[in-house]
């Protein structure tokens, strides 16, 4: 048997043919009929010079909405001028919420928080371009996004005071939103682990002929991660309908991109892979949502997957367990800060050079802005949190089983003798 197999791969498999050269090692290697060499290769040239590639092709950064706030080469803004007045008002309203959520966390009222200060303009350019069919897999600095995709502050809420009321019972740690209806994947602790997850996901879709991608949220810091490898090779190979986000905001935690990379940037590593590529300032809202609208095409259009690396600047502490005033210079984030660099002061800039928007108009938003904001607190600090008993034993499994249902038993008996040692006042029934 074995050697009727042989003489089959030789005959048939191989097709050697020996009336012919036997093999060439110009240019393309032929085998006869088989050419060798080609599989694994995008190119398979041969050359009697030993000569080393020292770096890969060189990536620009796109933008078309320069520090100044005026549109560059003839561009035109992506949006009708009322819809960019309604996103930058949307943008201020979010960094007025993200500063003030940072605050009630330094004061006990949350348990825990992460920051988005900086990355308002990649994060509503993103979610303008992404639909409700799109299942985005977040990373925890995304909440921009989530807004642009109908959910919302009453969301948001439910999930930092852990209320009755929140998707996930108030089992998981602050800012970890989920939101099925909206195919919002309940964020993952875990760092990277979310990337795999899309990976798989972006290969059903394409199974399905969906037209739909599946968006795979990471910073510089999880790029360093086994399964951020694993899941762009996994998606490049099985043409997943995938789209791979890198905000390269300069820093894993405490750790500069100068400590985790030698390369050029992050999408480099995604082209060796096979994946298109792009690079975009993070910092303009008209690139990010036109960069996004073009890839999610492109995903689509020819079911495959994409990558962006979204070039940013992380203004606040990496989350509320972090001071980055040990790490970082001063200096390095006065620059930043200068007019026109930070998303929101150039999309303002751009609004006041076309007489869109004046400053009395943004303080009085402003002022209304957070006036709003601490009534929305008080409101939900008095909701109470789901019941004990429920929070403890549903959702294991779908049915209860006896093992199950004899511990909650159990349980009930015990809290019900020792109740008065616990503080349930904060607890539905």
């Amino acid at each position: 048997m074995r050697n009727v197999v042989q003489k089959y791969l030789y005959r048939n498999y191989l097709k050697l043919n020996y009336k012919n050269k036997f093999f060439s090692l110009n240019k393309k290697c032929n085998f006869s009929g088989y050419k060798i060499y080609n599989d694994g290769l995008t190119h398979s040239e041969f050359s009697t010079e030993l000569k080393t590639v020292k770096e890969s092709i060189k990536m620009p950064i796109f933008r078309i909405l320069d520090t100044n706030g005026n549109l560059l080469d003839g561009h035109k803004p992506p949006f009708e001028e009322e819809e960019i007045v309604n996103i930058y008002k949307d943008m201020v309203e979010f960094s007025i919420w993200d500063e003030i959520f940072y605050g009630i966390q330094r004061q006990g009222r949350i348990s825990f928080y992460i920051v988005n200060d900086g990355e308002e303009g990649l994060q509503y350019g993103m979610g303008k371009a992404l639909t409700v069919d799109d299942h985005l897999y977040c990373q925890y600095r995304e909440t921009g996004v989530l807004l642009s995709r109908g959910f919302d502050y009453t969301n948001i809420l439910n999930q930092l005071f852990g209320t009755k009321y929140d998707e996930g019972k108030g089992r998981q740690m602050c800012i970890s939103y989920t939101k099925k209806k909206l195919n919002i994947h309940t964020i993952t602790t875990p760092l990277a682990s979310q990337l795999p997850h899309a990976a798989g996901c972006g290969y059903a879709l394409k199974l399905k002929n969906k037209k739909a991608v599946a968006v795979a949220f990471c910073g510089d810091g999880s790029s360093s991660e086994g399964d951020f490898h694993a899941a762009v090779n996994f998606a490049s190979v099985r043409q997943s309908q995938t789209m791979f986000v890198c905000k390269n905001n300069l820093y894993a935690i405490s750790t500069s991109v100068k400590d985790q990379y030698r390369g050029d940037g992050i999408a480099p590593r995604a082209i060796a892979l096979g994946v298109e590529s792009v690079r975009v300032d993070g910092n303009d809202l008209f690139a990010s949502y036109l960069a996004t609208k073009k890839l999610r095409d492109i995903c689509i259009n020819e079911s495959k997957p994409v990558f962006i690396e979204f070039m940013a600047y992380r203004y606040g502490h990496h989350s509320t367990s972090d001071d980055s005033s040990l790490y970082r210079p001063k200096e390095e984030n006065e620059a930043w800060r200068k007019e026109g660099v930070h998303p929101i002061s150039r999309l303002f800039l751009y609004l006041k050079n076309n007489n869109l928007y004046s400053e009395k108009e943004d303080q009085l938003h402003r002022k209304s802005v957070k006036e709003k904001v601490l009534k929305e607190l008080k409101k939900y600090e008095k909701i109470k949190r789901y019941n004990i008993v429920g929070g403890l034993f549903e959702d294991v499994y779908h049915d209860e089983d006896w093992n199950l249902k004899e511990q909650r038993e159990n349980f009930e008996k015990f809290f019900k003798e020792n109740k008065k040692y616990y503080d349930t006042s904060k607890f539905d029934n």
